[in-house]
Order: C-alpha cells, then structure tokens, then sequence
C-alpha cells in the first residue's frame, strides 16, 4: 500500500499525484518530531496529511496543520480530534457531507462538493508551524488547488491559513486583513472567507461559536 492505510489509498485520495512523500524531508523541525511521535506511538498515521475530500469540489477549506491527536494520529485532515468534531459537524448541518462522522479514517463519511486542504502537511511542535514552514510546504497547496478547477469559494480557517493562502496567490497581505467572517474578492474571481480556527481554545473562549463558523459556510453558500 502506498499509503499504508487501506482508507488513505491512491483510488481515494483526490490528489494522491501530488502529494509529498510520506518521508518528506523538507522541514527537518517537523522530520525530528515526525519521528519523536513516531517513536512514542507507533500505530499512528506521523507522515504528511494528504489533502480529502471532493475532487469536483467548488469550495476549498485551507486549514492550518495537522493535529496531534488528530490527522496525526488517523492520516485524514480534521478526523479525530475536537476541531474536527466542529468542522465535521458544520459539513453535515450546511449539506457538505454524506454519512455519519465518527473520528476515524474508515467511518465512511464523504464530502459532496469541499474539499480540505492544509497549509501545513505535518504536526508542528505546539501546533505552530514557523515562516519558513509554511513556506516550504506551499508549493503542495499552490499545486493542488492548480489541479482544482472548479473551486469558486475559499474558507480560510485562521490567520496563518488566511496568509499562506494569500501568498500563494501573490497578493499583499496589508491588502487583504484577516477577520473573521470578512470576503475577499479575488484577482481569479474567486472569493475567500476568513474564519477563525475551529480549535477547542477558540470555542471554549467563546471566540468562535458554532453558529459564528456556521454563518460563514452559509455565506459561502450564499456566494455559490
């Protein structure tokens, strides 16, 4: 298996081509972590989290990095950890899902029209990727959403998810301002929304409610 996990095959990942190799060695930072986790549990997914979702999708999720406990642990972006819980349960209320979400990688759930994409491919220490991180793993966002033709509509979840994103596009980021529930128009047409992270400390700080992230997937909707 290329992969190594039977849910994660090529056949079901829609941009298995282009996603880095599972020993992927460009941020030695995150290979020496990568290894650590690896190390302390070894039944986990620790390689780079391959973007999921809907191939023909028309709305992009750019997310920040994988999580411990979560895409670390289970090699599908947001499955298993709290922030997922949120976004998963936000998909299926807004109609972007099909199944029951249940946390792991082979509970069947598929998503109809989104599709996930990190800005970071691997856990970084303390959930904080630096700079030159998320420099090194843009090139696997700017390639995949070049393979993504019919994306109209972006949800940035977080400010570093907002900033990878509009360098990749080559704007400014003075620009284009980070907040929560603010539309960018884009050069290509095509529009962002930013969100605050759907993290257990936003929502337990009450900075992010499920009804403020839920509003910002129906105005993606209602830009469609």
């Amino acid at each position: 298996m290329l992969f190594g996990n039977p849910f994660l095959e090529p056949d079901s990942l829609p941009l298995a081509n282009s996603e880095p190799a599972k020993n992927c060695a460009l941020c030695p930072r995150l290979v020496d972590f990568r290894n650590e986790c690896a190390a302390e549990y070894p039944d986990w997914w620790n390689a780079p989290v391959p973007a999921w979702g809907d191939k023909d999708a028309w709305l992009g999720i750019i997310g920040l990095a994988p999580g411990k406990h979560g895409a670390n642990r289970t090699g599908r972006p947001f499955t298993g950890d709290y922030a997922g819980d949120l976004l998963f349960e936000t998909f299926a209320k807004y109609g972007f899902s099909e199944g029951e979400y249940q946390a792991r990688a082979d509970d069947g759930v598929q998503l109809k029209g989104a599709i996930i994409l990190n800005s970071v491919k691997c856990l970084p220490p303390q959930n904080k990727p630096t700079p030159q991180e998320v420099q090194n793993c843009r090139q696997f966002l700017t390639t995949q959403l070049a393979e993504l033709q019919n994306l109209r509509v972006f949800i940035a979840l977080g400010k570093i998810a907002h900033d990878s994103f509009i360098r990749h596009i080559g704007g400014k980021l003075a620009d284009y301002k980070f907040g929560h529930g603010a539309q960018h128009q884009l050069p290509s047409g095509q529009i962002l929304i930013d969100s605050y992270h759907c993290s257990r400390y936003n929502t337990q700080t009450g900075r992010l409610t499920p009804q403020m992230f839920g509003d910002v997937f129906q105005a993606a909707k209602n830009i469609r």
